[in-house]
């Protein structure tokens, strides 16, 4: 049976990803803003991808990402393919998918 969104993230808040992260341009934030993480100062324990069955606007990664200087842990999710997001090429680098 395939997952779903509401699925993985469970599976993953259980792992203590509890942090929601936002995707801004050179930065990711959260808690409205008040916690923001540059490309130096995270790193990407492991992400997952969502495909929609029909839909190329479903098709999703999710990311699970630590903080390197503190214990914080949180989610980004976010488009992929022609759909993604605009941002700095050094959170390109950091968010790209490595096999």
């Amino acid at each position: 049976m395939e997952k779903t969104l509401l699925t993985l993230l469970d599976e993953l808040r259980k792992e203590g990803y509890t942090e929601d992260f936002n995707l801004q341009q050179n930065c990711l934030e959260c808690r409205n803003g008040d916690f923001r993480f540059f490309h130096h100062e995270f790193q990407v324990d492991k992400y997952l991808r969502l495909e929609g069955e029909t839909d190329p606007s479903e098709e999703l990664v999710i990311y699970a990402i630590s903080a390197i200087h503190s214990n914080m842990k949180g989610v980004l999710i976010n488009n992929y393919g022609i759909y993604a997001d605009p941002i700095a090429s050094e959170m390109l680098e950091k968010l790209a998918f490595k096999k």
